[in-house]
């Protein structure tokens, strides 16, 4: 028996004749003899477009947060530094940058911040680093959990299925944005004095572990549906016989023909993570002062916004652009995998 991953591969042959004699274009059916799932995914992959333009936006964004500190050495300034507040001339007394559309010029690109007047440049290239970190490492934690949980509650059934089932419809009851905002600053009352500061790696752990919290339920309950379908088919059933254990037949036969599901879900999931750790941050109740963080800019931008727009423009463009690069990103990614689904 085989499994439908190596029966996509398997069931492709060589275009034939048509009705007519004629032999059919290769471009019309590709010549998709020998080539594995991926490769193929991957070659559909590569005639979208538009998958491959949000696929550069998005590294682009990867980037510019992974080399931040280099690209902040090469620019000269800093996030830290109140350079309006250091440098006479770029601040009047209300804390606002005299030169227009928020103090932007050849020495501040994107110009400052208001009242502090830190540079918004490397205040987004940092901020994006603290929010993509973020994200990704409460990405791979809720993937993680969703497959353990998923899988488990689908190949086991009976009572372990009922408890998993059960426990995801009671975290999925919660409504995740206020659970986030109610729960954060529980948490840290919990682990820190009222009267002590919580430091920056404590409130970063509090803020992945409760987005986890909510984070994997939705891709655990469609990994358990897919493989509840998955462990009636014949392929399965061949490796039960042949006296595979329940691991070896979870690892070589039930997680390859899940991939898809996990990869779509992945490339929603993270920018939802994204928004949200910066909804937070907006609300105060995210990463802490001095933090370059997205969510805060907007802050900054909603306060002064009457005054010079500027200040929304650049964090705004910048998270609008990067959460529609990812969406379209999803959806390339699911058509690679299944060009039957369409958009």
């Amino acid at each position: 028996m085989t499994s439908p991953t190596q029966a996509a591969v398997v069931g492709t042959e060589t275009p034939g004749p048509d009705t007519d004699g004629h032999q059919l274009e290769k471009g019309a059916t590709g010549d998709h003899t020998g080539r594995s799932p991926s490769q193929l995914m991957w070659a559909r992959f590569k005639r979208d477009r538009t998958g491959v333009v949000s696929a550069v936006v998005v590294i682009f964004f990867f980037a510019a947060a992974a080399f931040a500190p280099l690209i902040a050495k090469v620019y000269g300034k800093d996030p830290y530094t109140r350079y309006g507040q250091e440098i006479p001339g770029l601040m009047n007394d209300l804390g606002i940058p005299i030169k227009p559309n928020g103090g932007i010029d050849g020495d501040y690109w994107f110009g400052l911040e208001p009242q502090f007047g830190r540079d918004v440049f490397t205040q987004l290239l940092y901020g994006m680093r603290t929010s993509l970190t973020l994200a990704v490492i409460v990405t791979l934690i809720s993937v993680a959990t969703a497959i353990i949980m998923g899988v488990t509650a689908g190949y086991m059934g009976g009572r372990v299925d009922y408890f998993i089932g059960r426990l995801i419809d009671l975290l999925m009851s919660f409504p995740n944005q206020l659970f986030f905002v109610a729960f954060t600053p529980i948490v840290a009352a919990i682990l820190v004095s009222p009267e002590d500061e919580i430091p920056t790696w404590l409130r970063a752990s509090i803020l992945i572990f409760v987005m986890w919290i909510l984070g994997w339920m939705a891709l655990a309950r469609l990994l358990r549906g897919q493989v509840l379908s998955l462990r009636e088919r014949e392929f399965v059933e061949a490796a039960k016989v042949t006296g595979a254990s329940p691991w070896r037949i979870i690892r070589k036969e039930l997680l390859p023909n899940v991939v898809t599901p996990i990869l779509v879900q992945s490339t929603y999931m993270l920018p939802n993570f994204v928004t949200a750790i910066a909804g937070l941050s907006f609300l105060g109740v995210g990463m802490p002062e001095p933090t370059p963080d997205w969510g805060r800019m907007f802050d900054t931008g909603a306060t002064y916004f009457q005054s010079d727009l500027t200040y929304m423009f650049f964090p705004g463009g910048a998270m609008v652009i990067f959460i529609v690069a990812f969406n379209l990103l999803g959806d390339s990614v699911r058509d690679a995998f299944d060009p039957k689904a369409g958009r």
